[in-house]
């Protein structure tokens, strides 16, 4: 398996993998177009589309000539002050538990590291992304976009993290789910 970024060949096989990961979850996004695909593989569309958008944090995992999973972190704030919000997080039903997310989260984690980028923030099951070193953002004095998320919304800092605090925002398109 190769993890890389995205190029634009890719987009097609992202929006399938991401619809096939989100479909029939219970915590997925509600279709955009009734009886459509989860909102999760609009959500990666709207994005590409925003100022938002960070190229470098695009990434896919390839298998056998395939795009098998897909991660993405986008331009967030702090309170106005850069941060990246990482998700969708995706890996095809068959490929789950085959250490394919795994891989995409170190990867797109020591990526938004090796740009600088001091803090990153996402709403998962904190079961799955502790091992990530992720915590609840609460316990950093960082407010989730919606406080009812309590601990699944969560955070990571990176090697620049320098303390900051306050309400996290996502990029605009997240605002549309």
């Amino acid at each position: 398996m190769l993890i890389r970024r995205e190029v634009p060949g890719d987009v097609e096989a992202i929006r399938a993998v991401t619809a096939a990961a989100f479909r029939g979850v219970a915590h997925s996004a509600p279709p955009v177009e009734p009886g459509g695909d989860p909102g999760e593989a609009a959500l990666v569309s709207r994005l590409r589309d925003d100022a938002g958008w960070i190229p470098q944090l695009s990434l896919v995992a390839v298998a056998d000539d395939l795009v098998v999973g897909h991660v993405v972190a986008t331009r967030a704030r702090v309170d106005g002050r850069p941060a990246v919000g990482l998700g969708p997080l995706s890996v095809l039903p068959r490929r789950q538990r085959t250490g394919v997310g795994t891989a995409l989260m170190h990867a797109v984690l020591g990526a938004a590291d090796a740009l600088g980028e001091p803090l990153v923030g996402l709403l998962g099951d904190p079961a799955y992304y502790r091992r990530f070193g992720f915590v609840p953002a609460q316990s950093m004095a960082i407010v989730a976009p919606d406080p009812s998320w309590g601990e699944y919304f969560q955070v990571r800092t990176l090697s620049q993290y320098d303390g900051r605090t306050g309400r996290f925002s996502y990029a605009g398109p997240f605002d549309q789910l």
